[in-house]
């Protein structure tokens, strides 16, 4: 017994397939992916095996599409915490940077002194390169030059 295949207009199938070819977010198109082949005619087996997901993972997806419909593709927001930093802290993390080069130890001092803003080695290296800096170890030898 299979599972009746999604019904769709020439619309929204034109529409999915835009998006298999130029979204932007690898998730979505792969759901996009998923129910049209599912309009197609593939099974849920077919269609799980040939994207290498659970069948779980297509019935849900179907589910989702049927109860959505192109609500269903983006994901949905996720739970963790709020982002410490905002943009006025960003604005002088950068003009700290660009007046001189500080090392991440002497930008969290400063974050921490001056705001009262406590971010870990890792928030700041990935708020940096959202900034657009790009940083290099320094590297020590006993070489002469």
């Amino acid at each position: 017994m299979g599972v009746k295949p999604i019904e769709l207009l020439e619309t929204d199938r034109e529409l999915l397939q835009h998006l298999i070819k130029k979204g932007s977010d690898w998730r979505e198109r792969e759901r996009a992916e998923t129910i049209l082949m599912l309009a197609e005619g593939y099974t849920v087996k077919e269609t799980a095996e040939k994207q290498g997901l659970t069948r779980e993972a297509i019935r849900e997806r179907r589910r989702k599409w049927l109860k959505a419909g192109f609500a269903s593709l983006p994901d949905k927001p996720r739970s963790g915490a709020p982002n410490k930093l905002r943009d006025e802290h960003r604005d002088q993390l950068r003009s700290w940077i660009e007046a001189e080069p500080l090392t991440a130890r002497a930008l969290l001092s400063r974050l921490e002194n001056t705001y009262g803003v406590q971010i870990g080695n890792t928030t700041l290296r990935t708020e940096l390169k959202r900034l657009g800096f790009v940083w290099r170890r320094t590297r020590y030898s006993l070489k002469k030059a």
